[in-house]
């Protein structure tokens, strides 16, 4: 069965797409709270999660669909107002990414897998470099206790906070 042939396979990238959507602006208030010593490894980030983002609307314009627009705006899960929280959302916005992708490698085979397996992994090293703290599945352990049930998803909300563990949604609320 090809990639385009998969159930579900356009609803993960567009939670994926989301979840990039979400990325680059959580990133925009990451950059605007982190100190210097810092600040470089939040562009790359930023650039990263741009890089990521532009590609997935790609894939999905591929498959006939209609990309998932950004939000003018995003709830934060909680006030970042000085370095330490801005280093606390950059952490959390990968482990959301690392969720989401992980979704995508489930939906997806051949070279999409691969790039999708690229993402969470990447995502996943970056969440560790901001947190110091790692997990020993990266996009599977979080959502334990998120009620997620194995290949199914929960449709992401406005909210940054709430949103980056849901994984298929094609609606205009894009989070991470």
């Amino acid at each position: 069965m090809s990639d385009e042939e998969k159930p579900g396979l356009l609803d993960a990238l567009q939670a994926a797409l989301a979840a990039e959507h979400a990325a680059v602006y959580g990133y925009g208030v990451v950059g605007g709270r982190i100190g210097g010593q810092r600040l470089t490894e939040a562009r790359s980030a930023y650039d990263a999660h741009r890089a990521r983002r532009d590609a997935l609307v790609r894939e999905v314009r591929d498959l006939g669909g209609a990309p998932v627009a950004a939000s003018a705006a995003y709830a934060l899960p909680f006030a970042v107002t000085d370095p330490a929280t801005a280093v606390r959302l950059a952490a959390e916005l990968e482990e959301r990414v690392a969720d989401v992708y992980s979704d995508l490698v489930r939906a997806s085979s051949g070279e999409r897998r691969g790039s999708a397996a690229g993402a969470l992994r990447e995502a996943a090293v970056r969440a560790v470099g901001w947190s110091g703290e790692s997990v020993a599945f990266p996009g599977l352990a979080e959502r334990a206790g998120s009620g997620a049930a194995a290949g199914g998803s929960a449709s992401p909300s406005a909210s940054v906070s709430a949103a980056a563990s849901a994984s298929a949604s094609a609606s205009a609320s894009v989070t991470p």
